[in-house]
Parts: C-alpha cells; structure tokens; sequence
C-alpha cells in the first residue's frame, strides 16, 4: 500500500481526525452542478463561497455571454478539455487541461467564456469572497498553465501553500486549493497550514474514505478544526481540497457580487452597472 503523508506541523502534537458536518450532491442544472452557493454551503466554507462543477462536450457546452462580479475572486480549474475567455481588461484566450483562470473582480469587471475545443471537457469553478482591502481593489487576472503548478505528493497546489510549496496565484493570504488524485488503496494525511479552521472535499472522480465515504459529485465539509484529515482511497479517486482561515466578514450578495457590507456591495454594482452601459456603447451588450 502506497502511503502519502504530510509531516505533523511541530508544536501541534497529536492530530484527531475531523468529522464531517455537511455534504450534499448539489442541484444540477444540465451539464452543470451547484455545489455550494453564497446562501447556504458558503456560510459554512467561508472564504470559499460558491463551487460549480461542469462538465460537457464543447459542442453541447452552456453559452456564458458576458456577465459581471465584484467583490469576489473567480478560479475556474480545467480537469480536462480546454476553455476559452474573454473579460473586459483586454485579456482573452485559451486554457488547456489542468490550467486555471484567476480573476480577482475586485471593484468590477465583467467577462465571458465556455468549453473549447473537442475534447470532453470537466473543471470546476469556485468563488472566494475577499477581505475589506482587496473587495474593491483594481480587477487583476492570471491565466496559467499546468506546468505552472508544484505538487507535495498527491497533491497540486493550485492555491496558497502547502507542503513546504506555494502556488503563484495571487489570492489573499490564508487559502489553500488543492487537486488531489488517489490510487485505489493510497492513503494520505492532510495537515492544514497553521490557522486553517475551514476545510472541505469535492469528489469528481472514484470514492474515498474520511470518517465516512464520500463518492464522485459529492462536496463534503469538515468541522471546524486545526485537526489534520485522513484520507482512504477505496479506488481511483480525484477531488479538489479547500483549506483556509475562515473568513470573519459577513457575506453581503448581489446576483453576481459578494461584498463584506452593504456600502461596498452598492460601490461593487455601480461600478458593474458602468462597465455594462460602456458595453452597450459599444454594441456588445444589447439595450434593455
């Protein structure tokens, strides 16, 4: 059996493992599957607020026109296939597999995407709210290759740090997203980073075992905790890992905004509102 595992941080002794407090298969809307939104699992894995999982042939893909956010960060994580974009500041292109989107919205952009190419396509798409500094900042975007991404055993650090490794996505401080595959029989230990209390699973491929089983299009979140989580692969499995410092901030929402207070979220969609009377200028949105 191949065992996996990430040295106890010094000084924290002997770990418990976590029990889970929530999971759920989501609500699937076609090729799309909403597994956490800013209203329910969010509350709980704050700073991850929202997760979608998709996955389509390109052809038979959703079409995303252009759409707005602001006081969020968007990470779009390819599995497989490619996807393209496109956003206001000028940036468009193409990510290919095992590649990601980062897009900090911050005081408002707006932009466009979809599935690309002819190869089956799956990933997922997580929002993470932002702390009062950075909730209104300039919008700021990477677009990164697999190659972009170090690894710490089964794992590819896609966010923060873990390991003794750091990803380059510019996320605020306190986070850690992780892509995570098993062989069937691998066992592995995650060690949270010191001060990470909110921790959470979602399975896209095979079954594995914490305190309980959880199965492929399942998203399951841990008690709050600094205790580390042991994992049992019961076959080949794949899943995203999401760690972090919870975020102390209220969730204040609008369609497509997550804000820390009301006169942010007010600030975040007149800015949008702007952005989308400037398209409409320019025939890239229609008129109302």
């Amino acid at each position: 059996m191949v065992i996996h595992a990430q040295p106890t941080q010094s000084g924290r002794g002997i770990q418990q493992q976590r029990k889970l407090v929530f999971r759920t298969r989501g609500h699937a809307h076609g090729a799309i599957t909403r597994l956490a939104s800013p209203g329910d699992v969010g509350e709980l894995i704050k700073p991850f607020v929202f997760l979608d999982y998709f996955e389509a042939d390109a052809a038979d893909a959703p079409k995303f026109g252009f759409h707005p956010h602001s006081g969020i960060a968007t990470l779009t994580l390819i599995l497989s296939g490619q996807a393209r974009y496109k956003e206001t500041t000028g940036r468009e292109g193409i990510i290919d597999k095992g590649g990601v989107e980062w897009m900090r919205a911050g005081s408002g952009v707006w932009h466009t995407g979809g599935l690309h190419g002819k190869e089956r396509g799956k990933g997922f798409q997580l929002w993470v709210a932002l702390p009062p500094e950075l909730e209104l900042a300039l919008p700021h975007s990477q677009y990164l290759d697999a190659s972009a991404f170090q690894t710490a055993g089964p794992a590819r650090i896609i966010m923060g740090e873990y390991g003794g490794h750091h990803s380059i996505v510019a996320a605020p401080a306190g986070m850690t997203y992780l892509d995570v595959r098993l062989k069937a029989g691998d066992r592995w230990r995650f060690t949270p980073p010191k001060g990470h209390n909110v921790a959470w699973i979602a399975v896209h491929e095979g079954s594995v075992s914490t305190v309980e089983h959880v199965s492929s299009g399942e998203i399951a979140v841990f008690e709050e905790s600094e205790d580390e989580i042991r994992f049992d692969a019961i076959s080949d499995t794949a899943f995203v890992l999401g760690s972090a410092v919870k975020h102390p901030y209220d969730l204040v929402t609008g369609y497509y905004s997550v804000h820390t207070n009301a006169a942010a979220l007010r600030q975040g969609e007149a800015n949008i509102a702007q952005i989308g009377s400037q398209l409409r200028g320019q025939g890239v949105l229609r008129r109302a």
